[in-house]
């Protein structure tokens, strides 16, 4: 087994750290390995938690990173937006507000809506990554597969679920190629259950808002802008089996940063690295591994 697939003992512990963001929504992250090494943050994508990462973020430190995996705005532990919306300048805002914690230039690794976070974040300036990743997420993307996402988001969203089991059953349904795990307390951290008794996800429904602005031209538009203007390290990671991002968006993607690395993780779908965790990780390591010393 490569050595890079191995969890170690400096990789095993999880430490809670806090941002403040400018509007004053604390934001809640755990962080794996020596605060002194290179920082790399990890971004969940919509409806997720910081809990997506966690082999990612103990494999990170075991190869001598900082890894610090956060939960967005209005998801997991963080606080939900003063205004009650959500916009992408809201968690540019966020990430540029953990970045300045950073003794050096962060890493920046994006899953979908933590993608184009970073995207957007970086390609608009100034400039402050030492490099990005982009997980299944480009300027274009295939509309239907965020409907799919959209949908999923919202069924039960306000009604919930009357156990666990139940909200499991629906993520069976949605992630029909992805085994069903055997513990389900991984999935409890992704839910709250509320006085009524039922099981409702861990982020705020005013989250679908946004989720509908995400699907304009406007955005796109914007992404494609933000792509032009990336001139750190680049690497796309893209699921061999995305209903997001086709092979035509990430030639569209590589056209407009030629100089960014692409990765294709076979039978991996959407959720790269909940799908085929150990592919991604060794994609992700090797482009890391390759960077220059700050």
């Amino acid at each position: 087994m490569p050595a890079h697939r191995l969890i170690d003992k400096a990789g095993a512990c999880a430490q809670e750290v806090r941002f403040t963001s400018d509007d004053h929504t604390v934001l809640v992250a755990q962080a794996w390995g020596n605060a002194g090494h290179r920082p790399v943050i990890l971004l969940h994508g919509g409806g997720q938690t910081r809990h997506a990462w966690k082999t990612t973020a103990r494999n990170l430190a075991a190869r001598g990173f900082y890894a610090i995996a956060v939960d967005l705005r209005g998801h997991g532990d963080s606080g939900w937006s003063p205004s009650g919306k959500y916009s992408m300048d809201g968690f540019v805002a966020d990430l540029r507000c953990i970045a300045k914690t950073c003794r050096q230039p962060p890493v920046v690794i994006g899953a979908s809506l933590g993608g184009i976070t970073g995207l957007v974040c970086e390609g608009e300036g100034p400039p402050l990554m030492a490099a990005l990743v982009l997980v299944d997420v480009t300027p274009t993307v295939q509309q239907t597969g965020i409907e799919k996402i959209r949908l999923f988001m919202g069924a039960q969203a306000k009604e919930g679920f009357a156990s666990v089991e139940a909200a499991a059953d629906s993520i069976a349904a949605y992630l029909p190629h992805r085994p069903r795990p055997r513990s389900l307390a991984g999935l409890g951290k992704n839910l709250r259950q509320h006085a009524d008794g039922r099981y409702r996800w861990h982020w705020d429904p005013a989250l679908l808002d946004f989720s509908d602005q995400s699907l304009t031209a406007a955005l796109s538009t914007r992404l494609t802008a933000a792509a032009r203007g990336l001139k750190a390290p680049v690497l796309l990671v893209r699921g061999g089996a995305s209903e997001l991002v086709s092979t035509a968006d990430v030639e569209q993607f590589l056209k407009l940063v030629p100089h960014a690395r692409y990765a294709n993780v076979a039978d991996a779908g959407h959720m790269v690295a909940g799908d085929v965790n150990d592919q991604f990780g060794i994609a992700v390591l090797d482009f890391l591994l390759k960077l220059p010393d700050t």
